[in-house]
C-alpha cells in the first residue's frame, strides 16, 4: 500500500474518531481541519527534507492528502445528520 493511501486512510480514521468523540459536528470538523493541516504539512516536510522529493512533487500530493479528507469532513458537517437546517 502506498504512503499516500495510508495517509488518506489515516485522515478518514481521524475524522471518524473525532466525529464519534465530539457531539458537536461543527466543532469536530474544525478540530479535524486544524489537526489534519498540521499532520499533512508535517508529512509534506518529511517528504521534502528526508525522502528527497521536490517541493512541486510534494505540493501536488499534499493537495490530495489534505484536501480529500478535509472535503469529506466539510461535506459531513454540511450534510450530516446533526446539521441544522
Amino acid at each position: 500500500m502506498s504512503h499516500t493511501a495510508i495517509m488518506l486512510i489515516a485522515g478518514i480514521a481521524l475524522l471518524i474518531v473525532l466525529r464519534l468523540a465530539i457531539r458537536d459536528g461543527r466543532r469536530a470538523t474544525r478540530l479535524f481541519i486544524l489537526l489534519w493541516l498540521i499532520v499533512s504539512i508535517g508529512n509534506l516536510l518529511v517528504g521534502v527534507l528526508y525522502a528527497g522529493y521536490g517541493w512541486a512533487e510534494e505540493a501536488a500530493i499534499w493537495i490530495l492528502v489534505f484536501g480529500a479528507p478535509a472535503a469529506v469532513a466539510v461535506a459531513a458537517a454540511l450534510f450530516g445528520a446533526d446539521s441544522e437546517s
